[in-house]
């Protein structure tokens, strides 16, 4: 498969996981962890007492929870890449803006959509039941993307066509 139709595969499943998980967001409206955190008295359940001054490690996003947007995204994106060259090609890395000079790697698509589930809980901005949720919907969502798009393109690529 030519590369330019790996990225536009990728590109695809991304742009549609994003759709679907402002789609849910919205239609669910799910508090963060901050918010029920702080507000645990209004449910009144004892087993989930209050701490008024807790805080995530970053800045939360400003929309709801539920399911995960990083975890369907990269899920989606994932799936494209294992169906298309497997799931284990070598060792890939990426580098954060927001952490110059740190390079995270792995050699294991999987591994690096476990990584983004388990960041985003250990930062304090979802539950793992959104993170195992989104990470779900985007893996139907790239191999719904591979099964159905730019089929037949390497044949319209094909020079002695």
């Amino acid at each position: 498969m030519p590369r330019r139709t790996l990225f536009a595969l990728t590109s695809m499943a991304g742009n549609d996981a994003l759709v679907a998980v402002f789609d849910a967001k919205y239609h669910y409206n799910f508090w963060r962890p901050v918010t029920a955190i702080r507000n645990a008295d209004i449910t009144l359940n004892p087993a989930t007492p209050t701490d008024a001054s807790w805080l995530p490690l970053g800045d939360t996003p400003m929309h709801p929870e539920y399911p995960c947007a990083h975890c369907i995204t990269s899920a989606a994106i994932g799936a494209v890449l294992r169906n298309v060259v497997g799931d284990e090609f070598g060792e890939f890395s990426l580098t954060s803006p927001t952490a110059p000079g740190v390079t995270r790697k792995w050699t294991r698509v999987e591994d690096y959509s476990d990584e983004v589930s388990a960041a985003r809980i250990y930062a304090g901005f979802h539950y793992r039941f959104s993170t195992e949720v989104g990470k779900d919907m985007g893996k139907k969502i790239g191999e719904l993307t591979v099964a159905t798009q730019l089929r037949g393109v390497e044949a319209m690529a094909d020079p002695k066509r």
